[in-house]
């Protein structure tokens, strides 16, 4: 039920400030997180009720957040690309069912039905076919793979479900519409979007590529590694410039701050509108982008989150559409390494919000999203974030007994091979090659497309070994060489040692075959 305030500020057209004592209340949950830093915009009724940060940039630094502090924003950024489509079919020189090989000459996916069939629209809302996360390999955590070069890859993924007939978020059919910019326009995806959507926006301090490098008042990644996994242990700074590959900016390489947020805010829930009476894009593209197009499946949720889950979940182009509590809702999280974001609109309030973090404390974001959608649909408070910080503890200290109990213990059985028998130069057909090496000091690997992924690979069991790369923010992979009937290597598998690994790292949709002997 509505609360009386809020019924009373909404029947006198009033705008509603943030939660009483919203400052303190963040900057508490942030200590108790451990966060290093966030930042926070607010807008309702077309005005910016809140745009500022907390905390700090890095850590071990005095350099304090505020609200024109760059944030790395992740898959936020989709519904970014989109806008920045939606002004190419304003113009038409686009369509949002245009046939993709039309306007992208040469372009293929595995299935040549699929790729005479696949639309614009299809590249957005995650229906082709392809697995959750799959090829993200191309460019995760790094790539010296171009995205054009990258683009020309997906013809080998192999399709995990048929043509769309079910949701799988991916990110690599955005690195698509990204060329797809660049041959309709004649710019690099990059180059438009600052020109045709941040510049025309008035969110004059937001990049697409490494400019903001050059900005100083910028936000350093955070991440925790040293506790058995990745994201238990203590906070530590990431190197910012070992980032994912530009490759995959087109599906959430944006740095952003609170107060460009709000003027991205304002724009959405003006449908497209500028000040001074004019557009960035249409109405008409501004419901398409809000329409629901694929069905999600609907989550399980923790005991205790019972009512966050909603009665319908439906992904947009570069949103998602559900309803929280009886309200629709159109929102994104994002992700990157050492960020989280987290946007969201209500539409039927006219208001919307962003929290920007600069670690991986998901739960941070996520119960404050509840949090300030309860104030501002005038529902009961609850400790939302609280709820999340218990629930995140008990699913890691779940994944670090995983790693140190059972699965922990191998069998004690093999290789099957002296271990200079694994050596060789072994191929995938859309990654692209590994080298399994023997120095005298046993076997490494290096995953060649990847700059600096490389690592000794230890004994396990049977024919599994276990990745123990240099970098330890990688995620190791447990690595299985398959034998024939002769005793050699016919094929290479992988999967992800953390049961709570990030769905990017897809190892399990690696298959290497030997190219040569090393």
């Amino acid at each position: 039920m509505i609360s009386l305030v809020l019924a009373a500020a909404l029947a006198a057209g009033l705008i509603v400030q943030p939660p009483k004592d919203f400052d303190a209340h963040v900057e508490a949950l942030r200590q108790k997180v451990g966060a290093p830093g966030l930042s926070i915009a607010i807008v309702d009724e077309g005005q910016t009720v809140l745009a500022k940060g907390y905390g700090v940039r890095k850590l071990g630094s005095p350099d304090k957040v505020d609200a024109d502090t760059l944030f790395m924003t992740g898959s936020t950024g989709k519904a970014m690309t989109v806008a920045a489509l939606a002004t190419l079919v304003d113009a038409g020189k686009l369509s949002w069912d245009d046939k993709v090989t039309d306007r992208l000459p040469g372009f293929q996916m595995y299935d040549p039905w699929v790729t005479r069939e696949l639309t614009v629209r299809d590249l957005l809302v995650h229906r082709s076919g392809l697995g959750l996360g799959q090829g993200d390999l191309l460019f995760v955590p790094r790539s010296n793979i171009p995205r054009a070069e990258a683009v020309r890859r997906l013809r080998y993924l192999k399709p995990a479900t048929s043509f769309r007939s079910g949701y799988a978020y991916d990110n690599v059919l955005y690195m698509v519409a990204g060329q797809l910019i660049e041959a309709v326009t004649g710019q690099t995806w990059e180059t438009y979007v600052r020109e045709h959507v941040f510049a025309a926006a008035g969110m004059t301090a937001s990049t697409t590529d490494g400019r903001r490098f050059q900005v100083a008042n910028r936000a350093q990644p955070h991440a925790r590694m040293n506790g058995g996994l990745r994201g238990a242990g203590d906070q530590e700074v990431l190197d910012e410039r070992d980032e994912l590959s530009t490759s995959a900016a087109p599906a959430g390489g944006m740095a952003v701050s609170a107060n460009d947020m709000a003027k991205w805010l304002r724009l959405q829930l003006a449908h497209g509108a500028l000040p001074a009476g004019k557009r960035l894009f249409s109405e008409t593209q501004s419901k398409a982008m809000w329409q629901p197009t694929v069905i999600q499946p609907l989550d399980k949720v923790p005991p205790g989150f019972e009512v966050t889950r909603p009665t319908f979940q439906a992904y947009a182009l570069g949103w998602e559409i559900q309803d929280y509590r009886g309200t629709q809702i159109v929102w994104h999280g994002g992700a990157v390494f050492g960020f989280k974001t987290v946007v969201v609109l209500i539409p039927d309030r006219n208001v919307g919000f962003s929290i920007e973090l600069n670690s991986e404390d998901g739960e941070l974001p996520r119960g404050l999203m509840y949090e300030l959608l309860d104030h501002y649909l005038g529902l009961k408070p609850e400790p939302w974030t609280e709820r999340y910080i218990t629930y995140k503890k008990q699913l890691v200290a779940g994944a670090v007994k995983a790693m140190g109990g059972a699965q922990a213990k191998p069998a004690g059985v093999g290789p099957s091979l002296p271990v200079t028998k694994y050596a060789g130069i072994y191929s995938d057909p859309w990654y692209g090659d590994i080298a399994v090496t023997d120095g005298g000091g046993g076997l490494r690997i290096d995953f060649t497309s990847t700059p600096r992924m490389a690592g000794k690979l230890e004994h396990w069991q049977y024919d599994t070994f276990v990745t123990r790369f240099d970098d330890k923010a990688l995620e190791p992979a447990y690595v299985t060489f398959g034998l024939n009937a002769d005793g050699g290597v016919e094929r290479v598998t992988m999967k992800a040692a953390s049961p709570i690994a990030d769905f990017s790292w897809d190892y399990h949709d690696l298959l290497f075959t030997p190219k040569r002997a090393p």
